[in-house]
């Protein structure tokens, strides 16, 4: 019989070539990771659109200008760019863990500073500051979840994703009250401090991998991502799905209420009715994808041919019945192809580079997310049509789909397997990708 050198016992103590226990059956503990990563991204979530919930009341007391109220909201997203990529590199160098903790400290720090603001220099400077946190914190989620969950990532990014959508939601139902019972400044306090002990919970629950950590990504691995083709057109059609999501996130209730005279209130309840849609469609799709292994490039292709077509049946919408009954369905495609975009993205760049690889998508993506409520709005003012305002933001997701056909069906990095020498394990090769 031959004996088996400790040299050659795996990490989890199964001999060369012999499943590892991580193959074979994932560790129950995954789940608490993605509870943690999940959680981080939400409260990072509510601290960049509280500002939105309460800009109104707020900058009048500021003495902010309306034309003014939108300038917090864009030095948090030019921070928000810069650390997509930044922290995209930074997470594949150091770790998603250090990445994710480094993201949430001070992060918190800035959002409980917001909170003395007094001018419009100040609020500028620190929503800045808040979007160069708030942008590490992506990246480092996806690079853990593709560590720990591997061919399952689909319905686990699923959840992921639901972050940003039930964020919305809290804020909204929150914030506005916090600030009506303790102060606007009290509310962000709050959150700054809730987002710093988060921290503290990521830094003692959180870790990288189930087993050794990857080795640090390379340059020439990074000048790599930049060459790989289905990043690249991933990057460019998830900018024109986006294009769609948060132009219609951003115009959809001023549109109802300008165009057909509702209410406020009710088109902010038609707007939940499309956030609850979102919920619900994130895990369900990435859940899907994970069952049609292989065909997450044909679902994300019908789910933005789904989205134009219900964008172009929202704009034909009158009455608000109609919108009640389009808003979940309209909320579920515009939502629905992000987890499979982005099990997309973690494939086509291998867990090694997973970091790298959503922070890079990632800041091309939110491109679509400025650009499209300016367009929008030029549409709607020179025609003074909801149908054509719609259809404007419909043109980003055929873009999309389209762009989508080009994307080559390649083996995803992640699950090749180099040939064993003896003396190694496929662990020791691989440290990250024994699912």
């Amino acid at each position: 019989m031959k004996r088996i050198s400790s040299r050659q016992i795996t990490p989890n103590g199964s001999a060369p070539g012999a499943p590892s226990s991580t193959e074979s059956q994932p560790p129950a503990y995954r789940w608490t990771i993605l509870f943690v990563v999940w959680f981080a991204f939400l409260l990072s979530y509510v601290d960049r659109v509280a500002w939105s919930t309460v800009s109104a009341p707020v900058g009048q007391s500021l003495g902010i200008s309306v034309a003014m109220l939108g300038a917090f909201v864009t030095a948090f997203y030019i921070g928000y760019v810069v650390a997509n990529v930044i922290g995209g590199i930074l997470t594949d160098t150091i770790g998603g863990r250090k990445t994710l903790i480094l993201a949430l400290l001070p992060l918190g720090v800035a959002t409980f500073c917001f909170g003395y603001t007094h001018n419009l220099r100040t609020g500028f400077a620190l929503q800045l500051v808040m979007g160069l946190s708030a942008g590490a914190d992506y990246s480092a989620g996806v690079k853990i979840i593709a560590s720990w969950f591997g061919k399952d990532r689909g319905r686990a990014l699923g959840f992921y994703s639901t972050a940003t959508s039930l964020a919305v939601v809290i804020a909204n139902s929150t914030v506005p009250s916090m600030s009506n019972w303790f102060g606007w400044q009290n509310a962000f306090r709050v959150l700054g401090v809730a987002t710093f002990c988060w921290a503290i919970v990521t830094f003692f629950l959180l870790r990288d991998s189930p087993t050794t950590p990857s080795s640090r990504i390379t340059r020439r691995e990074l000048g790599g991502l930049l060459k790989n083709r289905n990043l690249v057109l991933l990057a460019l059609a998830g900018c024109g799905a986006l294009w769609g999501t948060v132009g219609f996130g951003a115009w959809g209730n001023a549109l109802m209420t300008k165009q057909y005279g509702i209410s406020p209130v009710t088109a902010g309840s038609i707007s939940a009715l499309f956030g609850v849609g979102a919920v619900i469609a994130k895990p369900l799709l990435g859940w899907v994808s994970d069952l049609l292994n292989g065909a997450t490039k044909l679902v994300s292709i019908v789910c933005l041919i789904c989205f134009a077509a219900m964008l172009a049946v929202f704009g034909q919408c009158s009455t608000v019945t109609q919108f009640y009954v389009v808003a979940p369905l309209l909320g579920a495609v515009a939502f629905g192809y992000t987890p499979v975009l982005i099990a997309q993205v973690t494939r086509a760049s291998g867990a090694k580079s997973a970091g790298a690889a959503a922070g890079f998508t990632n800041a091309i993506w939110q491109s679509g997310s400025a650009l499209a409520p300016i367009f929008v709005g030029q549409v709607y003012a020179a025609s003074h049509s909801f149908s054509y305002a719609l259809l404007t933001l419909a043109a980003g997701p055929i873009c999309g789909a389209f762009i989508l056909l080009f994307v080559a069906r390649r083996p995803a990095y992640d699950q090749q397997r180099a040939p064993e020498t003896p003396g190694q394990s496929t662990v020791s090769q691989h440290p990250v990708n024994s699912h």
